[in-house]
Parts: structure tokens; C-alpha cells; sequence
């Protein structure tokens, strides 16, 4: 893999713009550990709140535990804030109300199938078959997840999101935070946790430092690690991946890994550590991710010649690597005002001013250095594609509209590191496993931090899945005392 362009976190801007979204300042969220760092004692201690976090600390206390969740950035939200696309599940009442037939058994082919077979059959069955379950529970909470509409990889239209195709990450965020303060649930925000207490072989809390750096202890009989992974930890990328070197990340700037070294201490087993995913679509120099959903709904990718050159919804690593062939290593992400029409995502990406646009293709051409016969070529190509149903080029299968609607539009992209696919090793009731595939007596993890859910590449769409159904799983789990 070619080295692609650096990109220079604007992780603090994000996280100010993310805080105005989901509608409270940090100390609305909760109270940091007070300056005394006075020790506590709780039943389970939920480290991260993340959708992972906080789905696991609302289950555990539906069983009737007492949870304290700890979070050592000044807000809630972790990764599960950028997450734009959607959150994949088959079979589910907003697929029906809108006549899309889906199965569980298309979802684990294409989940499997995504991950070069690399995944855990049981994590997968787990992740598939709870989907629906997961969005049915969400939407009981609150959440609208009503548009549904397909990411790369995927054989069906199944990823749901909020009305008009919204962001999806901040919105449930909100919903879930809303529900764990209805319950009481304690969240201590710019807490960190150091280490996870044992003593002969039981877990027995974790030590933990406020925002003052004073140390204490949190009693519990019970660990759920759901800190995310390491896709802003460079160290960790370049030990297991030396190619990405240099690579910017979409991740924020929480995602160091720090959940897994506190896990591997206290003999936690590691899987898939070198399966490391780059986002095909990420805007140069800022490191915003232009969700898959844009191409979902019908873009294309183009390159400076003005041509077509990938299968755009093919795999994520699959269009990261085409991507880095072209020249200057990016590519131009083209759309038209129908695309714009159908997917609201579409008007933050215009108000924050990474789109080139146009009343005509050789206007927008000129504005992007291409040829504007070879771009016109290329689009009328494409929409003929579109009509016969049939991509002679590519082989793109979902092809959902034309590109013929003024004005049209361009966002140049490039791959970032996006999501670390290895981590801790779990089983399917979200108990974390040692190197002898022994469940750790009272330790859970959920979401990013776990590998072996998506092997050697996620699927958009399956992040979110993944962090509601294990982290309600690893909820329960430790609830019901196994």
C-alpha cells in the first residue's frame, strides 16, 4: 500500500461542533471525579461511553445493577459521534414499513464475505442475528431510525438511519445518554481509567484519575471495556501495519487503545491485531470522513483524468487501494443535486465548504482542472449504465439514480485510517477470553476495543451494529453475574 496524504487533526473542533449536537456541555453530561478523588464502590464499572458503553451500562442496570461509567474525555459519545451512514440489521420494522425484503442469513454472508472469512462464525451469528433486535430496542428508546439505505458491501438496503438519511452517530448518542440519566446511571467524564484490579484471579474494580490527575479506586465485581480501538494511537498502528505510516485518522482523539493494554495485564488474549481499515472517502488536510452513504445513494469516484475507476461500493480496502493509484493519491467524489436531495449528510459537507459545485459538468470540470469532455464522456457513460441496469465497467450493482440533475457537485477524498478491526478476544456473551480461550472471571468487552467481529474488513454499517448488539450482550452478561 502506497503512503496516502497526511492529515492534520481538527479533533478539537469536531468534538465542539459534536458537544453543540448532541445538546449539552460536558457538565450536563456529568460531573468529573471531585478534586478529593474520594474512592467509590459500585457493582460494575463501565469504562468508555461510547455507544458500546452506554448500551452495556443500560442494560446492566435494567438487570438491576448499580453501574458507574467512566470517561476520560469532557463528553459522552467516543467514535459513536462521527458515525454518519447507518447501522446495519436485517429484518426489521423500518425495512418492512418501506417493502425491503432482507435475512439475517444475507447479512452474516455479506458481513462474512466482507471480512475475507477472516471473522469469528460465532461473532458474526451473534452480530446478525441481534441486529434487528438491536434497532427494534433503539427505536423504543427513542431513536429514529426510519431511512434505510445501503453502504458498500452490503446486498441489501439495510442500514438505518434517521429521517432523510441524517447523521446518525450524534443522534443516538443523545438518545442513549438521555436513557442512561433517566435510569440514574453515574458517568464521571474527564476520568480515566489506569488498571484493572484483580485479586486471586477475580476482578475487583479498576484505579482511575480524575482531571486533576488524582488517583482512586472504584470497587466492583464486575469490568465492561468498551474504550474503542487504537486508530489515533500512531505507535500502535505502525507496530502492527509499518505501510500506514504517516496516515491521518478519522478517529477522535480519545481512540489510543488504552482499554487493551489494561486488559492484556490482566490476561486478556488479542485477535486480528494487524486488520487496521482505511476509509476510502476522507476529505485531505482535515480528516473528515464523507460517509458511505454519498455513494450509497448513487456517487461516483472520479479521478483528474475525469474517469471512473473503482467499483465504488466495493470494500473499503478495495477502494482505499484503487484510490491510492491515482495521481496525487485522491480522487474527486461526484454527485448531482438528486444525490444532494436524498441524503441530508449531504448539508453539512456544503455548509462546511469541502464541495466544488456547478450549474453544468464542463463548468464544474474547469473549477477541478478535468477535462470536460472525458468528464462528460464519463457521466453519460455512467447514466447509461443506470439505465440498462448493467455497469459494463465495473460491475457496480446499485446503481439507485442517473446523474442528470443540476447542480452538480465534486469533494476530493482520499484513504485515512478508519477503524481497527483486532483487539481484545471475546465470545459471544461479550466475556473477554485468555490466551487459553478461558472467559476472564468478570470481564466484559464490547465495540472497537474486540476483534473478531468483522476479521479483515468491517463493512459500513456494521460499527454501530456491532457496538449496540455486544455492548448490550456484555451488559447483560454482567448483569446476570456469569
Amino acid at each position: 500500500m502506497k503512503k496516502s496524504f497526511k492529515v492534520i487533526s481538527l479533533a478539537l473542533v469536531l468534538t465542539l461542533i459534536l458537544t453543540a449536537l448532541i445538546g449539552c456541555s460536558s457538565q450536563e453530561v456529568s460531573e468529573p471525579a471531585s478534586d478529593t478523588a474520594e474512592n467509590k464502590s459500585t457493582d460494575i464499572v463501565v469504562i468508555g461511553s461510547g455507544g458500546a458503553g452506554l448500551s452495556a451500562a443500560i442494560e446492566a442496570n435494567d438487570a438491576g445493577k448499580e453501574v458507574i461509567v467512566v470517561e476520560k474525555m469532557p463528553m459522552v459519545g467516543g467514535n459513536t459521534l462521527r458515525a454518519t451512514g447507518g447501522l446495519n440489521a436485517a429484518g426489521t420494522s423500518s425495512q418492512a414499513a418501506i417493502g425491503i425484503e432482507d435475512s439475517v442469513a444475507s447479512h452474516y454472508e455479506d458481513t462474512m464475505k466482507g471480512g475475507y472469512e477472516k471473522n469469528d462464525p460465532e461473532l458474526v451469528e451473534a452480530l446478525t442475528s441481534q441486529a434487528a433486535e438491536a434497532v427494534e430496542w433503539l427505536i423504543e428508546l427513542g431513536a429514529d431510525l426510519s431511512d434505510v439505505g445501503r453502504m458498500a458491501g452490503a446486498s441489501q438496503n439495510r442500514s438505518h438511519r434517521p429521517t432523510g438519511g441524517a447523521p446518525v452517530g450524534a443522534h443516538l448518542v443523545q438518545v442513549l445518554k438521555e436513557a442512561a440519566e433517566e435510569k440514574g446511571i453515574e458517568i464521571l467524564t474527564e476520568t480515566t481509567a489506569l488498571e484493572i484490579l484483580t485479586e486471586d484471579g477475580e476482578i475487583k474494580g479498576i484505579i482511575a484519575k480524575d482531571k486533576n490527575n488524582n488517583e482512586f479506586t472504584i470497587e466492583a465485581t464486575a469490568v465492561i471495556v468498551a474504550t474503542g480501538g487504537f486508530g489515533s494511537n500512531t505507535t500502535m498502528i505502525t507496530e502492527y501495519d509499518a505501510a500506514l505510516d504517516g496516515f491521518g485518522t478519522t478517529n477522535h482523539p480519545g481512540a489510543t487503545g488504552d482499554g487493551i493494554s489494561m486488559a492484556v495485564a490482566v490476561g486478556a488474549d488479542l485477535v486480528d491485531m494487524v486488520e487496521i481499515q482505511t476509509h476510502p472517502t476522507v476529505v485531505p488536510d482535515n480528516g473528515y470522513m464523507i460517509t458511505e452513504a454519498v455513494r450509497g445513494n448513487g456517487a461516483i469516484l472520479i479521478n483528474r483524468d475525469g474517469q471512473r475507476f473503482v467499483n465504488e461500493l466495493g470494500t473499503r480496502d478495495v477502494v482505499s487501494e484503487a484510490t491510492l493509484e491515482q495521481e496525487e493519491q485522491t480522487a474527486f467524489l461526484f454527485f448531482d443535486e438528486g444525490i444532494r436531495e436524498s441524503l441530508s449528510a449531504i448539508e453539512g459537507y456544503i455548509r462546511q465548504g469541502f464541495t466544488t459545485e456547478a450549474d453544468s459538468i464542463e463548468e464544474l470540470a474547469e473549477a477541478l482542472g478535468i477535462d470536460a469532455e472525458n468528464l462528460t464522456a464519463t457521466v453519460e457513460a455512467y447514466n447509461g449504465y443506470v439505465a440498462a441496469g448493467d455497469d459494463q465497467d465495473f460491475g457496480r450493482d446499485d446503481m439507485p439514480r442517473s446523474l442528470e440533475n443540476s447542480k452538480f457537485y465534486a469533494i476530493e477524498v482520499g484513504p485515512a485510517v478508519h477503524h481497527t478491526m483486532g483487539g481484545l478476544r471475546i465470545n459471544a456473551l461479550g466475556q473477554v477470553l485468555d490466551n487459553e480461550g478461558t472467559p476472564i472471571s468478570g470481564l466484559y468487552a464490547a465495540g472497537e476495543v474486540t476483534g473478531g467481529v468483522h476479521g479483515g474488513n468491517r463493512l459500513g454499517g456494521n460499527a454501530l451494529a456491532d457496538l449496540i448488539v455486544f455492548g448490550r450482550l456484555a451488559g447483560k452478561s454482567a448483569g446476570s453475574d456469569l
